[in-house]
């Protein structure tokens, strides 16, 4: 591995494509709305309690539903799911992103995708401002298993497609 100075965001970002990453869809809800976005920010931190790691950038919508709340879901998709990580990611009104969407509530009202691999509920713990994200440390106080599927993985910067029953293929090459 060759050292190299710091590189530009392009460069960074470049970089950073080349680690495969899950993707799933963050959500939240209060009393005035539900709202939800597609993160590949998340991590386990602790396996006792339970404890999940959110990046979420500082000016997302979900970000105030999240912290009036003091609840978020998480659903981690399947590889056939890629639509559903499209529509996350949009900048769009937070209602057209549940419209006409099957979910069910968690215990705290937090919303699940229908379908996924899995879901959580959390409780927020801490949010720590850094530079333009906020890390959401969150309490896993429920958790469901969904189907038995593979994960949509993000590489390169485009997502991964099934290859058969049991296998992934993702791209060998992009510049």
């Amino acid at each position: 591995m060759t050292a190299a100075p710091v590189a530009p965001p392009g460069e960074f970002r470049r970089l950073m494509g080349r680690w495969a990453t899950g993707v799933s869809v963050v959500t939240a809800s209060d009393a005035a709305m539900d709202a939800g976005l597609t993160v590949n920010a998340f991590l386990s931190v602790s396996i006792d309690p339970p404890t999940v790691l959110v990046g979420l950038m500082h000016d997302v919508d979900t970000l105030p539903v999240l912290e009036r709340s003091g609840w978020f879901g998480v659903s981690l998709l399947a590889a056939d799911q890629r639509p559903l990580s499209e529509r996350f990611a949009r900048t769009a009104p937070p209602a057209s992103k549940f419209r006409d969407l099957p979910i069910h509530r968690a215990p705290h009202g937090s919303p699940l995708l229908d379908g996924s691999l899995g879901g959580l509920e959390c409780r927020v713990v801490s949010r720590t401002p850094v530079r333009d994200h906020v890390l959401v440390l969150g309490e896993v106080t429920h958790q469901e298993l969904g189907r038995d599927a593979l994960p949509l993985v993000f590489y390169r910067s485009v997502y991964g497609a099934p290859d058969g029953p049991d296998r992934l293929h993702l791209p060998s090459k992009r510049t």
